[in-house]
């Protein structure tokens, strides 16, 4: 694929679509990612704590092959490892993984790293690490995840990203219904789980979701 700019990673993560099991409901996983691609995900994170290394080897390689299929990027959340098993095209590491240096070091100078940050000395430790884009939040209040902490708004989301010019993808609690206020302030894109995985209609979810997140970059244009 070759190291992407900033600017084409930006538009690679404009609908950011994480897996988990539980939000699945009981449903084929595999199936409710292939709906999330076919309503316009650009990428793809395999983030499945409940799985052991062996069955996300087995999912990640059926997601790799979609996600190729799609155009669209896969992502392993924490696991070097299983980001090499599969030939992810990259991985997004938390405050407590991995240095991004030894990641890279493994997968190779084109792999994308991730980095989580929801406050600002969170985002300069990952900036100077090099990670290749950042998800910044929880934006609001989220059962997702519960150790994410406290929600930073879209104010606080904006305070970060007048401290970075890397991709930024907003997470937690992001819809269809205030994603418009996320790209406002200056998110590059949206990852959710529940607001795709969790609908009853992934597809349909998904191309709202992708939908709103392109009216807001267009405004903002505009503006």
């Amino acid at each position: 694929m070759g190291k992407l700019s900033r600017a084409e990673l930006g538009q690679r993560l404009r609908l950011y679509v994480l897996t988990d099991s539980r939000a699945a409901a009981g449903r084929p996983l595999v199936d409710l990612v292939a709906a999330a691609l076919e309503g316009g995900a650009t990428a793809i994170q395999l983030r499945e704590k409940v799985l052991g290394g062996r069955q996300q080897v087995e999912l990640g390689r059926v997601l790799r092959r979609l996600t190729r299929a799609a155009g669209a990027l896969l992502i392993v959340n924490d696991r070097v490892d299983i980001a090499y098993a599969v030939e992810a095209d990259g991985v997004h590491l938390g405050q407590d993984d991995l240095p991004p240096s030894v990641a890279r070091a493994i997968l190779g100078s084109d792999a994308i790293i991730g980095g989580s940050a929801g406050n600002l000395d969170e985002l300069a430790r990952s900036v100077a690490e090099g990670v290749d884009y950042l998800g910044v939040g929880p934006v609001y209040a989220t059962t997702t995840k519960p150790d994410a902490g406290e929600p930073i708004g879209p104010a606080g989301l904006a305070q970060l990203r007048a401290r970075t010019d890397l991709p930024i993808v907003g997470i937690g609690a992001v819809t269809a219904d205030n994603v418009g206020e996320v790209i406002a302030a200056g998110a590059d894109g949206a990852a959710v789980i529940g607001a795709v995985i969790g609908a009853e209609d992934v597809r349909a979810a998904a191309r709202r979701l992708r939908q709103a997140i392109e009216e807001a970059l267009r405004a903002r244009t505009a503006m």
